[in-house]
């Protein structure tokens, strides 16, 4: 719980945010602000989310968590939708699963295996898990590949109804981990740390609600300073492109708060806590985020997203499933395991940093 405490010292960057804002600092000084002002508020989400979860019970309990798990994402990438930065949201969604699934369960595992030496986790849950990320990059895959086979104007259309399979999809996956499969392990019932403590119900939903406010206004500030440090010709001065800001950093400013967790979790032999909350986050950007925002954005886009991903975008996550899924076939792993991970997000994220402005 240390590291939530240390958390919350960084409240102080919101004022500090909105300061430097309305002083116009400058689009580097905003992002740093906003970007960590954004981690104590998820982790004051989660906190409120999990109290809530506490007094519902686990299947209501369940549902919430799986409904709210990854809000700090979705309100940022809606922000940054309605800047019309679809390069940038579709890039978040990318670095989300990548980072998940390859740096904080990389981490986790790094660190867990260099305190316990070897640890275990159920195997069939990682199962599921591994073949839901199957399909989350089947998803990526397709559209893109009919834009490539066929040119443009049939992935639009596509991306939508791909998306209602994907939300109908995770709708079952709920169904499975809360109704018919309650007693087992699976993504949308992810189990809670022992030590958590539960606040009234009340203060959990202001909190949630205070939390939500200001995330949407810090998400504003954010996405406005990577609007402006494109137009200023910053990112291209410094090598980046928007692919490389919505994959890497982006994506892991809308997920700090529970990389922690996740990596704490690893440090005291919980590997099958790590495995739900970084695994089954990214299941929850695959499979809900990422079909909201598509279904959305013609309500708050200037133009409707859809499915087709790079081509660098939908290797990296066909690759990182791969590995993934090769880590947690035998129900056991070590701190090279996490090592291994860790080299493949390196190697992804300095491959989007090479990639150009423009979409291949």
């Amino acid at each position: 719980m240390r590291w939530k405490q240390l958390s919350y010292l960084l409240l102080l960057a919101i004022p500090a945010a909105f300061v430097l804002h309305w002083l116009h600092a400058g689009p580097v000084a905003n992002f740093v602000a906003a970007g960590l002002g954004i981690v104590p508020l998820a982790a004051l989400m989660g906190r409120a989310t999990e109290s809530l979860a506490d007094r519902l019970g686990p299947r209501l309990g369940g549902l919430l968590n799986a409904t709210f798990g990854n809000a700090v994402e979705l309100i940022l990438a809606l922000v940054a939708l309605s800047r019309g930065l679809t390069a940038v949201v579709k890039a978040s969604v990318t670095g989300s699963i990548l980072g998940n699934i390859l740096l904080v369960l990389g981490t986790s595992v790094l660190v867990g295996g260099l305190r316990h030496r070897r640890q275990t986790f159920d195997r069939v849950a990682a199962g599921l898990q591994s073949n839901l990320l199957v399909l989350a990059a089947i998803a990526l895959a397709v559209p893109s590949a009919l834009f490539h086979l066929l040119g443009p104007g049939r992935e639009v259309r596509l991306s939508f109804e791909v998306s209602v399979v994907l939300l109908v999809t995770y709708v079952l996956s709920l169904v499975f981990s809360l109704v018919t499969h309650a007693e087992e392990r699976t993504p949308g019932a992810r189990p809670r740390p022992a030590a958590h403590v539960a606040w009234g119900p009340w203060a959990s939903a202001a909190v949630l609600g205070v939390t939500t406010v200001f995330v949407a206004l810090l998400s504003e500030v954010l996405v406005g300073a990577i609007e402006a440090a494109r137009e200023q010709g910053l990112l291209a001065a410094w090598g980046m492109s928007e692919i490389f800001v919505g994959v890497v950093l982006v994506a892991v400013v809308g997920n700090a708060a529970e990389h922690a967790t996740a990596v704490t979790a690893a440090w005291r032999n919980e590997l099958d806590l790590s495995l739900e909350i970084a695994v089954g986050s990214s299941l929850q950007i695959a499979l809900l985020v990422t079909p909201v925002l598509v279904l959305a954005s013609p309500l708050v886009a200037p133009a409707p997203m859809d499915l087709h991903f790079t081509s660098p975008e939908v290797l990296g996550v066909i690759a990182a499933v791969v590995v993934v899924a090769l880590v947690a076939a035998d129900g056991e792993s070590h701190w090279m395991e996490g090592t291994l991970l860790l080299a493949v997000y390196v190697i992804l994220a300095l491959a989007f940093y090479n990639v150009p402005a423009v979409a291949p």
